[in-house]
């Protein structure tokens, strides 16, 4: 019997996390010949996932420069692929979230007439420039995909209202909890960060980079003024703008840790560890409440509504009062951080990737 040819497509730290425990099926059935295409659009961070998760790519593009812009990596990008489709001649090519790579790729198979797959379909802002370019990026790869794999019920209504065929959606669950929980379940022992309270912070998004970023670190140093009992840890992006707002305002402060950023092992074993996150990050957002901890959203909308409504997430802007007078909140009312942290978890049970694999196998028999 001839194998189903996948071929997985990602460049960035996030799509390589959350990527893998389709990967890590897709080369446990025999009925499929599973490759990995990495474009390196994020290099130094995506070498280090792909480590921790013992993956090794099939072809690298290798298509990241300095000062690159969203132009100049798409047209790469196609380039690039259009060879490699031609000699793998794939039967499903699959991409994650909402990157330049994932849009590129999946532009690159639809001209080749290859089948896509879109893993983790359907998340929505509802306004095109925020976040910017991922908003626009996910709703044309939900465009040209013919398989959606939506992460939840939202997800799916999202892309019913948008006249999105419904045997094309899948409700999976989301793959970051699966690869949370397998993670975890390997029980490495690491010498905690801190014996104190942890405030993880995590922030780079393009849209807050400059005074709004600013706002946000000038309420993070009043906070480690404030309670000193507690430890903010903030692992650096190696974006240098975010680098550099962060060494001016946070550098210095004895219980504020800056640090380089972890690899996915490392990083969840700080998430567990955490009492509380600050982000403006995407999969943070459903990993956390999956661990029973609050996560304060900043930033104006979000593209993971569910949690917002079970209460697990709250968006509070950037603002540099509300940002204070939020963490004080959560800090200082233990009814107020129970109530966030005992919400139900909306992202899924781990079995996200078992669900894609099924429905992959079950199209092509």
């Amino acid at each position: 019997m001839q194998k189903i040819k996948v071929l997985s497509i990602f460049g960035t730290r996030p799509e390589a996390i959350k990527m893998a425990p389709v990967i890590k099926k897709l080369a446990k059935d025999p009925r499929f010949l599973s490759k990995i295409v990495v474009t390196g659009q994020h290099r130094e961070m995506l070498e280090q996932t792909l480590a921790a998760f013992e993956l090794t790519p099939d072809y690298d593009l290798a298509i990241m420069r300095e000062n690159q812009t969203l132009s100049s990596i798409t047209s790469r990008i196609l380039e690039g692929l259009e060879g490699v489709f031609q000699s793998e001649e794939p039967d499903v090519v699959l991409v994650h979230g909402d990157t330049t790579t994932a849009v590129a790729a999946a532009l690159a198979a639809f001209y080749q007439q290859i089948l896509i797959g879109h893993v983790e379909a359907g998340l929505r802002t509802g306004n095109k420039n925020d976040p910017f370019p991922e908003e626009m990026n996910r709703r044309l790869i939900d465009q040209l995909a013919d398989f959606l794999f939506a992460p939840t019920d939202q997800s799916q209504a999202n892309l019913l209202k948008e006249n999105h065929p419904h045997d094309r959606i899948v409700v999976t669950g989301n793959t970051s909890i699966d690869a949370l929980y397998h993670t975890l379940a390997q029980k490495k022992e690491r010498k905690p960060i801190s014996e104190k309270k942890i405030l993880l912070v995590t922030m780079h998004r393009r849209e807050n980079i400059g005074q709004p970023m600013e706002q946000v670190f000038r309420a993070l140093k009043r906070i480690a003024i404030a309670y000193p009992a507690l430890t903010i840890v903030f692992p650096m992006h190696k974006n240098p703008r975010v680098r550099r707002l962060a060494q001016r305002y946070l550098e210095g402060q004895q219980n504020i840790e800056l640090i380089e950023p972890l690899d996915a092992p490392a990083f969840y074993q700080l998430l567990a560890g955490s009492y509380l996150v600050l982000t403006d990050s995407g999969g943070i957002q459903e990993e956390a409440p999956s661990l029973g901890i609050p996560v304060l959203i900043v930033r104006e909308t979000t593209e993971r509504p569910e949690g917002v409504a079970a209460g697990t997430l709250k968006l509070i802007g950037t603002n540099e009062e509300r940002v204070y007078s939020e963490i004080i909140h959560l800090l200082s009312d233990e009814a107020a951080y129970k109530q966030m942290a005992q919400a139900k978890n909306p992202y899924g049970d781990g079995e996200a990737s078992e669900r894609i694999v099924a429905e992959l196998k079950s199209y092509f028999e």
